[in-house]
Formats: structure tokens, sequence, C-alpha cells
């Protein structure tokens, strides 16, 4: 079967819109409507008039799109296709951890669950965490979760000392020192662009820490023509899109020179994105009171973006 027509066919008779995080496969990345970020794609689905929004990302991307389009049906081509991130913070023992720190508010990054967005105050992204933060005085208390290498980074570059949640993304927090030391070694005309998901080690080398789409365009305007990167590898095939003339490098995640994929990531397929297509299934489901008190926390971060004029 040729799954790249069939999907077409299905899109145009179902009115569907096809989202695509960074991180998927290439051919997902190609016939989707819109790749980007987790936040920025939720964004477009919105904005668009679809019947159908087709997720191929993680679980918490397709529920950050159900929250922002409740009236529409959400798809996920495989509901197995989870986050180690989100996973690392269970709603029972983060509601716990929030009732020990009651005098601090709760900064939650977009990739955790629908349920730590209903206990948080603001959501942020790897892209606006430092100025959300920082939008807070200096000595109001702050939770920030489920990503302590995120938190970690804002607390250094904003001189914050926020409580951390023990959480990590196994795909960023595998990517070793020794690994990119040899690497600049073997390539010293080669620039480190680092996601803030990484180990404190690993930013310290990079020559630019930005999120995906922040790294992407980085790599796009400057003028070197060599990048060791330090995220997951499906980055790659849009910087070689945007610049065939350079040379990206992806961090190894051991010795054998695995590449840094993420497997859940790697669930979607073209296969599994036209059976759900055909099928209108697996569908996100999502309680109404769930959506309007997760809408809040996202909603709050817009309103802060907008008059910190990072977003029009």
């Amino acid at each position: 079967m040729n799954y790249r027509e069939e999907i077409l066919k299905l899109k145009k008779d179902k009115n569907a819109v096809i989202l695509a995080h960074y991180y998927q496969i290439a051919e997902i990345q190609d016939i989707a409507d819109y790749v980007g970020d987790s936040l920025g794609l939720s964004q477009k689905a919105a904005e668009s008039e679809a019947d159908i929004i087709v997720f191929a990302g993680v679980h918490f991307m397709a529920e950050t799109a159900k929250i922002l389009s409740p009236s529409t049906k959400v798809l996920l081509p495989d509901l197995e296709a989870g986050c180690s991130l989100a996973d690392s913070c269970p709603p029972d023992e983060f509601s716990a951890f929030k009732e020990k720190h009651k005098d601090h508010i709760v900064i939650s990054y977009i990739n955790c669950s629908a349920a730590i967005k209903t206990m948080s105050d603001v959501i942020c992204t790897s892209g606006n965490a430092k100025q959300i933060v920082e939008s807070f005085p200096k000595e109001q208390n702050i939770i920030f979760a489920p990503d302590k290498n995120l938190g970690g980074y804002i607390n250094s570059i904003s001189g914050r000392n926020m409580v951390l949640w023990d959480g990590t993304c196994e795909v960023h927090d595998i990517l070793n020192t020794e690994a990119i030391i040899n690497l600049k070694i073997e390539h010293p005309d080669a620039k480190l662009v680092a996601h803030p998901e990484c180990k404190a080690q690993v930013l310290e080398l990079a020559d630019y820490v930005g999120s995906t789409t922040a790294m992407l365009n980085f790599t796009a305007y400057d003028d070197a023509k060599k990048y060791i990167v330090a995220t997951e590898t499906g980055i790659l095939h849009q910087m070689r899109k945007n610049s065939p003339e350079k040379e990206f490098i992806i961090v190894p995640t051991d010795e054998t020179c695995s590449c840094n994929d993420c497997p859940y990531m790697k669930l979607n397929t073209m296969e599994k994105l036209y059976s759900c297509m055909l099928d209108e299934k697996p569908e996100i489901i999502l309680d109404n009171n769930i959506i309007e008190m997760a809408k809040k926390p996202i909603n709050k971060m817009l309103d802060i973006s907008r008059k910190l004029n990072l977003i029009k």
C-alpha cells in the first residue's frame, strides 16, 4: 500500500489536519501540514477549521491539543506513545510534594500530563521558561516541574532558587560529556547546540542552548558549517532541509554510536498514521473539568507572553 497517497486521501475526505513533532520519522514530518514543537502545533490546530486533529507525537502533546481544541476530535496514532519525562511525575506523588510547599506557586514545563497541568499555576515551554519565571518577583517561591535539568538551567541563568521536581527526559538525560568532548576534539570547527533538558555538564560545553525550534533557527542563520547536536535525532531532518550545505552530527547515546532516538516518538509509523485516520481511533478523551482546569495555566502563560511581547 502507498501509505502516503492513502493518508492524503483520508486527510482531504475527513477534513483532517496532521501535526508532526520534530522528533517524528522523516516520512511523517514530510506528510504533515505542520511540523513543530508541542505548543506551537497545538496552537496551529486550534487555529484550523479541521474536523479531526491527528497528532503524530506523544500522549501529553495530543492532550494539549485537546485542551486547546476541546470540541475537535483528536487522534494519536499509538496510545503507547508516552513520555519518560511526563511519566516521571505521577499526579498523586506531585500532589503530596506540592502540599509540602504550600507557599510556592507551580510553574510546569508543558511536557507534563493534563493532570499535572491542573495542579499548575502557569505553564512554560523550553523556549519561554526563563521569561515566564522572571515575570514573577524574586521573592516568589516557585516549584518547577517536571524537568530538573531544565529547571536547574533556568535557576543558573536567572539567579533563582526554584524547588525542582526530580524528573528527566531519558533521551536528553542520557547524553554524557565524554561523548561530546570526543566529538568536539574530532570536529574542532563544529559548534555544539544543546536542548536545555540535557544535564548541566552538557549545557556548560554548548555554544548555544535552546528549544528544538530555537536550535533549528540558530543552525539555519548561524555562519558555522558544522554542528554537533545534543537532542533527539529527528530534528536533523529539518536541519538538513533548511541547511543542506551544512553538516550535522548527533550526539550518540553510547560507545556504539547508537542514534539518540526517543522510543516513544518512534512508535508512530506511516501504517499507524493511516490506520488511525481510517478508523478515527485511538481518540484522546479528557473530562471537561480537566480541560477547563488545565487550560487556565496555559492561558496564563500566553497572557504573560503577550505582555512581554514574546507572541503577538
